[in-house]
C-alpha cells in the first residue's frame, strides 16, 4: 500500500548554514534529493546538484524547501512557479518572509512557513511551523521531515514568528556567546585558555542535557545547585546585578524580533 505521506522527491533551494544543517538530517528522507545552489556546496553522496532552478522540464518535486536569504529571493526563486505544481508543498525557512509574500513564488503549491535552528545538524534543533489550510497528508509529510532534525511545534498564528525567530532561531548564537563569555571569564580568573574553553563548553552541554531529561523547571534546576551563601549564589547575584542577565536577554530578544519585523516589511 502506497504511503501518501512519503516524500519521493525533495528539493532544497539554497544550501548555506541552515540549509546544510537540515540536509545533514535529510539524506534518506526522500528517494531523490536535489540541492539548487549557485555555488559548489559539499553534498552527501547521492544528493543531486543544480546551479539554478530548471525550466520546469523535470518531474515536479513533492516538497521544495526554500533556504535562500530573503534579500536574494526575488532573483533566486524567479523560476520556481515553473517547477512546482498543485501537488507540491513549498516550505520556506526564510526569516521575515510572510506566507502572503511567498505566493508570488509558489504558484499553485501549498505553502508552509518554518523556523528551524542550526542544532538541527545534530538532531537537536527545534522547528516552528505554520500553514493555512494545509491538507493533512502534506502536514504530516512536512512534520515528519523536520522531526528528523529535532522537535516540531505548530504555531497558532503567523504573528508569533517574530518572537520565535528571536528566541529559538537566534537562540543558539546567544548560547555560543555565553560560552565565549564564560571561557573568557575563566581565563581572566587564571585558567589556561584551552582549559577554560573546554570547561565552558562541557558545562553548557551538560546543563542542557540535564534540562532535557529532568522534568523540573529551569528555575528549580537552578535552585537545586544554589546553596545559600555559597559560591553559586554569589555568582548568580553578580549575573542579576543591574542591568542583569534577564534584562539583557529581554533586550536581545526584543532587538531580534524587531529586526524580523523589519525584514517582513522589506527594510
Amino acid at each position: 500500500m502506497q504511503d501518501e505521506n512519503k516524500i519521493r522527491t525533495l528539493w532544497l533551494v539554497g544550501c548555506g548554514n541552515m540549509g546544510s544543517a537540515l540536509l545533514a538530517r535529510w539524506v534518506d528522507a526522500a528517494e531523490t534529493i536535489v540541492v539548487v545552489d549557485p555555488g559548489s556546496p559539499r553534498l552527501p553522496e547521492g544528493v543531486e546538484h543544480l546551479p539554478a532552478l530548471p525550466a520546469g522540464t523535470l518531474p515536479r518535486p513533492d516538497v521544495v524547501v526554500l533556504a535562500v536569504k530573503p534579500q536574494v529571493a526575488p532573483a533566486a526563486l524567479a523560476g520556481l512557479p515553473a517547477v512546482v505544481g498543485p501537488q507540491t508543498t513549498v516550505v520556506s525557512i526564510m526569516a521575515g518572509t510572510m506566507l502572503s509574500d511567498l505566493g508570488a513564488f509558489a504558484g499553485e503549491a501549498a505553502v508552509v512557513r518554518a523556523m528551524p535552528n542550526t542544532p538541527a545538524a545534530v538532531g537537536k534543533g527545534v522547528t516552528a511551523l505554520y500553514a493555512n489550510g494545509l491538507a493533512e497528508p502534506a502536514r504530516v509529510s512536512v512534520e515528519r521531515l523536520f522531526e528528523r532534525a529535532g522537535p516540531v511545534v505548530w504555531l497558532e498564528s503567523e504573528s508569533q514568528f517574530d518572537a520565535v525567530t528571536a528566541v529559538s532561531g537566534s537562540g543558539p548564537a546567544y548560547v555560543f556567546r555565553f560560552i565565549e563569555a564564560l571561557a573568557a571569564a575563566g581565563e581572566a580568573a587564571g585558567l589556561p585558555p584551552d582549559l577554560a574553553e573546554k570547561l565552558a563548553r562541557a558545562t553548557v552541554v551538560g546543563a542542557s542535557a540535564l534540562a532535557e531529561v529532568d522534568p523540573r523547571s529551569a528555575r528549580d534546576l537552578r535552585a537545586a545547585v544554589t546553596s545559600p551563601g555559597g559560591t553559586t549564589q554569589a555568582g548568580l547575584e553578580a549575573l542579576d546585578a543591574d542591568p542583569g542577565l534577564p534584562a539583557l536577554v529581554r533586550a536581545a530578544v526584543r532587538a531580534a524580533a524587531s529586526r524580523s519585523r523589519e525584514l517582513a516589511e522589506g527594510r
